[in-house]
């Protein structure tokens, strides 16, 4: 059980990257490679409709590849970066909010955040975890934002019945009102993306891997997400390897 904060993981993940791109350039130059642009590392975004085990899925990815996954943790992260308390970001979190709402809060005594705001901050964040990679970004609308040259996007998706069972047995709940949270948080979350980042969560051409999670299990699902990532790696360092041959042998040519 990792028992550093968010902020901890966070901080060393990004120092983590910052080393491997500094090994990197460093062995080009001895080499006498010229410099080239390097592929970012591999992100995986993991897009979740509710109940279908987003958060379960992206642990057991996350344990297995030894990745830092940003699920509650990003929006601690967030809230940090904002300098507010989380639970002030709690209504906001992949939830739309209406202007009026916010109008009248302003006027109130309570410390508020827009949703605007959040959002802004919410897409920086989720842009500098991108630029570093190798972690796994829960909901947020990460699939959507990322570059897909460097993402990995998968998207969790399962019939109502099944997701309202897993809410039901999670939560204790009665499966009417599992029903509602599921219906609720769904449109919650498709709104937050739709108007905040003008994406659609829910168009299947924006994903590169759309599971049914009530087919699979958590760790198969996690077993398609990680072989997926590997076949992308791969694919990825071919063509990296193909344009340093070509580079070394242009500087080849160029030989007195």
């Amino acid at each position: 059980m990792d028992h550093r904060s968010s902020s901890e993981r966070f901080a060393e993940a990004m120092e983590r990257a910052r080393r491997h791109w500094q090994a990197q350039r460093k062995g080009e130059k001895i080499a006498g490679i010229p410099p080239v642009a390097t592929p970012a590392a591999f992100t995986i975004a993991l897009s979740r409709e509710a109940g279908a085990n987003g958060s379960l899925v992206a642990r057991v990815v996350g344990e297995r590849l030894g990745w830092v996954v940003y699920d509650r943790e990003l929006v601690q992260q967030v809230a940090s970066d904002m300098g507010v308390r989380t639970r002030l970001l709690d209504s906001l979190d992949e939830k739309h909010r209406s202007w009026l709402l916010e109008c009248l809060e302003a006027f109130g005594s309570a410390p508020t955040v827009s949703e605007n705001a959040y959002a802004r901050h919410l897409l920086e964040t989720l842009l500098s975890l991108g630029a570093h990679g190798k972690c796994v970004i829960v909901g947020r609308g990460a699939a959507q934002v990322l570059p897909r040259a460097a993402t990995l996007r998968v998207r969790l998706v399962g019939p109502v019945e099944a997701r309202v069972k897993t809410i039901s047995q999670r939560f204790g709940i009665p499966d009417e009102e599992a029903k509602r949270w599921v219906e609720r948080t769904d449109n919650e979350r498709v709104r937050f993306v739709t108007d905040d980042f003008r994406k659609d969560p829910t168009d299947p051409r924006a994903y590169d891997l759309i599971l049914n999670s009530s087919r699979w299990s958590v760790q198969e699902c996690a077993d398609f997400v990680i072989d997926a990532l590997h076949r992308l790696q791969a694919r990825e360092g071919r063509d990296e390897s193909l344009a340093i041959g070509a580079i070394l042998s242009a500087t080849e040519g160029r030989k007195p």
